[in-house]
């Protein structure tokens, strides 16, 4: 049941692309509010996908890279409808929604079979700590969306072609402010589950914290977004360098989610296992 949920809900996802890429073009509000609705239904899908699969496997479904990505991909839709619904950015959607297929459709050629947890998943910081990250990554995908809009926008104004898409792009400030406001989400999310992983290597492993290269490159991760707020907050960073450190940032990410898994051996390999 959770697959055929979680298909509805895929295909659900690339006809709100459709309406965002239509809006786009005509910014006709009626097409942009359909889009929303859209979502707003697969959003709905997703969630009873991972909740039927969390039904049959008897536990959080946030231990393989499926149920992981599919989970990044979920979260990451209800922040963009939140954010939607506070500030109403126009053609964010546009931005948005093809990292939700892409995230979707890297879960859905993973392996999908339930597996028994092992021994050292079998913990209540499991749900704890593997949630917090989940949502710290989807709000820095979010961060790593604006950005790019922001590096879009301003390549326009610099070089004085402001055509079509700049009209439909927010302004700069608008993209400067909402980049500032997901790293100040982000990253307490992210030093909080960090934290909770520790706590849980300690349950598991004997040892908080073991160089793991997991843990490593979370350490280095985390670095990145601490010296890009701290920037942000002390010495006034804005603009483009801001958006070229989050962007980095994410790449960053994204190799300590997936790529430390499948290149570097050690105590988290198991994720890529299953």
């Amino acid at each position: 049941m959770d697959r055929f949920f979680f298909v509805l809900a895929f295909l659900v996802y690339g006809v709100s692309f459709g309406g965002f890429f239509v809006h786009m073009i005509t910014l006709k509000k009626p097409v942009k509010r359909a889009a929303l609705w859209v979502l707003f239904c697969g959003f709905i899908l997703h969630g009873l996908s991972i909740g039927a699969r969390w039904y049959e496997s008897g536990h959080p479904p946030v231990v393989n890279f499926h149920e992981t990505l599919s989970f990044v991909a979920f979260f990451m839709t209800g922040l963009y409808l939140a954010l939607e619904q506070k500030y109403r950015l126009k053609t964010i959607g546009t931005f948005v929604t093809p990292i939700i297929l892409l995230i979707m459709a890297a879960a859905a050629v993973q392996p999908q079979r339930v597996v028994p947890l092992p021994p050292a998943l079998q913990s209540i910081w499991l749900p704890i700590h593997a949630t917090i990250c989940l949502i710290s990554y989807a709000v820095f995908a979010l961060s790593f969306c604006i950005s790019v809009m922001f590096l879009i926008q301003e390549r326009q104004i610099k070089k004085k072609h402001l055509g079509g898409l700049f009209k439909r792009l927010p302004s700069l400030d608008a993209l400067d402010v909402m980049n500032e406001r997901c790293l100040k989400v982000g990253f307490p999310l992210l030093t909080i589950g960090i934290v909770t992983g520790s706590i849980w290597a300690e349950e598991a492993w004997g040892r908080y914290w073991g160089w793991d290269p997991k843990e490593t490159w979370s350490l280095i991760t985390w670095l990145w977004y601490a010296a890009i707020l701290h920037q942000r907050l002390t010495v006034g960073w804005r603009g483009r360098r801001a958006a070229i450190m989050t962007i980095i940032g994410f790449l960053t990410l994204i190799f300590t989610f997936i790529g430390v898994n499948f290149l570097l051996s050690g105590e988290h390999s198991y994720v890529s296992r299953f």
